[in-house]
């Protein structure tokens, strides 16, 4: 290293010095990875797939109502439709959250 001709006896190697830089940076990195901030700041994993679980559970029966809705008045056949519309969509959202609880956590 001493005939090397950015060793300057005395100085820190500058090659030292990067390395320290991009070692604090990927600690810094593993700790918002393994540690993630849940107050007003990213959602943690449970948080992701409890919000996954309720939109589901809303928009699918909401959905179904909606176009249901369309279809009876576009047929006339109220509420029929409709309705089946609603317990095929809260079905549809059952699985769907089935299918989101056997999913690992990020």
């Amino acid at each position: 290293m001493a005939n090397e001709p950015d060793h300057i006896p005395g100085r820190e190697d500058p090659k030292l010095a990067s390395l320290e830089d991009r070692l604090r940076a990927a600690r810094r990195a593993e700790e918002e990875r393994t540690h993630p901030q849940t107050q007003f700041g990213v959602a943690g994993p449970g948080e992701k797939s409890a919000q996954r679980v309720i939109s589901t559970l809303v928009g699918y029966p909401v959905g179904g109502g909606v176009v249901g809705w369309l279809f009876d008045n576009w047929l006339g056949t109220r509420p029929w439709i409709m309705l089946a519309l609603l317990f095929l969509a809260f079905a549809g959202a059952c699985y769907q959250v089935f299918k989101i609880s056997k999913e690992r956590p990020e």
